[in-house]
């Protein structure tokens, strides 16, 4: 007789402030793991402590908070994979931020599921649509956007790190109250 195959539970999604201790990890190993690939595609090295707080401070997630924002966080019990942040840019568009999904979760489901959060959580706020940039280095990611019904676009920014750009229509965009 077959022995039946235990799923893991799925992955729970939630808000999370961006000032917690867990928020402040996930986005301190974000950055580091974006800063470390970029280093070394361009400059042959890894990044620099001193780099990774200019970054840091350069992109503050408090732009990540309510009202016009949020930072999903998933996890399955103690086990925290990854987040993703979502922010208001006008009243019908939404912009996808830091989607990451720590190494040793990559592979689980976790980056879909903190994708479909993602949509959820920018069509609550009342986007109609979600945007986002990203580098051609970061494959990965290139690929989830594709196959989650993202296009191409023009870009709808200026930030040197930014090399292309995706859009996604989404249904039911109304601000909750």
């Amino acid at each position: 007789m077959k022995e039946a195959t235990v799923l893991p539970p799925p992955w729970d999604v939630a808000v999370e402030s961006v000032d917690s201790v867990q928020a402040r990890a996930l986005l301190r190993e974000y950055y580091t793991e974006v800063a470390d690939r970029y280093y070394s595609l361009h400059e042959n090295r890894r990044s620099t402590p001193e780099e990774i707080e200019r970054g840091l401070a350069e992109y503050p997630a408090g732009y990540l908070a309510p009202p016009d924002g949020v930072l999903l966080v998933a996890r399955r019990e103690d086990d925290v994979a990854g987040c993703v942040g979502v922010r208001l840019l006008d009243a019908r568009t939404a912009e996808l931020k830091q989607l990451f999904v720590r190494a040793a979760r990559r592979g689980r489901g976790a980056a879909g599921v903190l994708l479909a959060a993602a949509e959820r959580a920018a069509a609550q706020l009342g986007a109609e649509r979600l945007r986002l940039d990203t580098r051609l280095d970061l494959v990965e990611a290139l690929a989830l956007y594709r196959r989650h019904g993202f296009t191409e676009i023009a870009p709808y920014h200026d930030d040197r790190y930014a090399e292309i750009f995706f859009e996604k229509r989404l249904s039911g965009g109304r601000r909750s109250g």
